[in-house]
């Protein structure tokens, strides 16, 4: 499904982040922002240069971590994979993302995942008011780690509850590199793509 597919799409959850690799928590957590804020899709966006990692850490590239997370995603049929920040040179910042998606899909409820540790730092983003302007904010809440400038309280669509998820994918990457399993991490085919190109290593 294109961008452009999604105009007719009432609401979308937008789920940025490096995804390298996108793991089971991100699926789970995916799948619990769908169920309980009613959306009818959710749109993964993994990003070109995240302004956290821009100073030279290493990442897999753009291409392998897009086609990671469309083998993650592609048995669910609200599951939906773009590749708009991946092909924007230069840092990827939400509002940039979301500008661009608003104006493809005008009509369309955007709602802007993400997790209580980025929203402790939301007042830093580039443009915060117009992203408030663009879309919803609904974050991942964890018992005794919530927290929102109470200046953007008012714009939160909704608190998602957030099971405990003791998975990350630096991780799985320290796994891959010592030779450890990463089965039930991650994807069956993520994991065999990783194999076959050797990532990680």
């Amino acid at each position: 499904m294109s961008l452009d597919q999604l105009s007719n799409v009432k609401s979308v959850g937008i789920f940025g982040g490096t995804f390298d690799p996108i793991h089971t928590g991100h699926l789970i957590l995916a799948e619990r922002a769908r169920e309980e804020l009613n959306l009818d899709k959710i749109l993964f966006m993994p990003a070109h240069i995240p302004p956290h990692k821009s100073n030279g850490q290493k990442i897999a590239s753009g291409k392998a971590r897009l086609e990671m997370t469309r083998l993650a995603v592609a048995s669910h049929p609200d599951f939906v994979v773009t590749a708009i920040e991946l092909k924007r040179e230069g840092l990827s910042f939400a509002v940039d993302s979301l500008d661009q998606i608003k104006r493809l899909c005008p009509t369309t409820e955007l709602v802007l995942l993400m997790g209580s540790d980025n929203a402790r730092d939301f007042s830093s983003w580039r443009e915060p008011e117009r992203i408030l302007k663009l879309a919803h904010v609904a974050v991942w809440e964890r018992p005794g780690s919530y927290y929102w400038p109470e200046v953007y309280r008012g714009y939160i669509a909704r608190k998602i509850s957030s099971p405990l998820i003791e998975i990350s994918s630096t991780e799985i990457r320290s796994r891959v590199l010592e030779g450890y399993s990463v089965r039930y991490l991650t994807p069956d085919s993520v994991i065999t793509y990783i194999k076959e190109h050797g990532l990680y290593l």
